[in-house]
């Protein structure tokens, strides 16, 4: 068992170096899907326009307003 934890480390896939731009590509994505989902937006579609664009669609989702959703109304509970 031990021998397995030693060698564990090495066993593990690693990316090169020169491709390390595509996890921090990746990870904006999901930043910008979140920070739409807080304006109420669709974070699905900023996803996919964040893989697309990326550091533009960070831009665009930061400057764009809240969408103010019509005809839901959302009443805080009673205390």
């Amino acid at each position: 068992m031990f021998t397995l934890l030693q060698t564990l480390p090495s066993s593990l896939p690693t990316l090169p170096q020169d491709a390390s731009w595509v996890a921090g590509w990746g990870t904006l994505s999901l930043v910008n899907a979140g920070l739409a989902q807080a304006k109420q937006r669709s974070g699905l579609l900023w996803w996919v326009f964040s893989l697309l664009l990326g550091p533009i669609a960070t831009f665009l989702v930061v400057v764009l307003p809240r969408v103010e959703r019509k005809g839901i109304v959302v009443t805080p509970p009673r205390v």
